[in-house]
């Protein structure tokens, strides 16, 4: 039976949702037939090299950012998911959007700013949207579609945490998602927040959110071009496995990109699974799948 390293927890902001992915994980790998050995940041090297290959759901700093997949790559471990390289680059939100714009793919007008440019930078004049240049789970995002009416004792408290910040002009429109798994688009979900709320971090996980799965609101032609710029996003930063790419369709029809994770959570709730079970992928096949891809690179990389 082979052995699984399944990385949960962490130290960031994120732990509780690291930790229902990791118990999600946990259960489905169970059941796909392999030996689970739960561990968190705290492990030692030696355990785990008492493993053959490492699936981690460390959502956050420490564990998405590319530090982890250093430390696996040095001991040789084959692990699930992107590369240091990756992980670090799609972290970094003004990285990302840097390479994106660079390579002509459509995102929001934004600027990295301070608490100091904050309030006067033209972007924060208008609808707006700001929120950590790292991290993720919607954790200190701020949708601020009155700026005259925001709370800017909250923001300021999140630049103290944050030093700076992504400020990106508020896009208006159909909100969507879609994953990409070994290289293949799944189906695109729609994503519709209570109608006195947004899609913050409260409502990704309360069951306020709809989740929608084929969309009702997106045209055929729209979700074939939004997968294939999922798979632009996924390839041009370097992904592997599987990303999930967050985007909003506008009423004239444009799609545009908002960010990529190279780590979707994995809770009963989170997104990838439901539309991986979309594509005929339950829990256990889904990661049995994961774990498979990772061993099998290991053992042509050994080759």
């Amino acid at each position: 039976m082979i052995s699984v390293a399944l990385l949960a927890g962490g130290t960031s902001r994120e732990r509780q949702v690291s930790l229902r992915s990791g118990a999600a994980v946990q259960q489905a790998l169970s059941a796909a037939g392999y030996n689970v050995v739960l561990l968190d940041t705290d492990c030692t090297d030696q355990q785990l090299l008492e493993n053959e290959v490492v699936f981690s759901v460390l959502h956050g700093a420490g564990g998405e950012d590319g530090q982890f997949q250093t430390r696996l790559k040095k001991l040789g471990l084959p692990f699930v998911g992107s590369d240091a390289a990756s992980s670090q680059l799609t972290f970094d939100k003004h990285a990302y959007r840097q390479k994106l714009l660079a390579a002509g793919l459509p995102i929001a007008k934004g600027a990295r700013v301070d608490w100091q440019t904050y309030p006067w930078h033209p972007l924060a004049q208008k609808p707006h949207v700001v929120k950590p240049s790292d991290g993720g789970s919607s954790i200190d995002t701020f949708i601020i579609r009155k700026p005259a009416q925001s709370d800017l004792l909250a923001i300021e408290q999140s630049f103290k945490t944050h030093k700076q910040m992504l400020l990106e002009q508020l896009i208006d429109g159909i909100e969507i998602t879609v994953g990409i798994l070994d290289n293949k688009p799944l189906p695109v979900i729609e994503i519709i927040p209570p109608a006195s709320g947004e899609f913050d971090y409260i409502n990704k996980y309360n069951g306020a959110t709809q989740e929608l799965c084929p969309p009702p609101h997106v045209k055929p032609q729209l979700q074939e071009k939004a997968q294939e710029l999922a798979l632009q996003a996924h390839q041009l930063t370097g992904c592997r496995d599987l990303s999930r790419t967050d985007m909003i369709v506008q009423k004239d029809g444009r799609i545009i990109i908002l960010e990529t994770n190279t780590l979707p959570g994995m809770t009963a709730t989170s997104l990838f699974p439901k539309m991986a079970q979309v594509a005929g992928y339950d829990m256990p096949t889904l990661t049995d799948c994961l774990v498979k891809m990772a061993l099998s690179r290991a053992e042509t990389a050994a080759a």
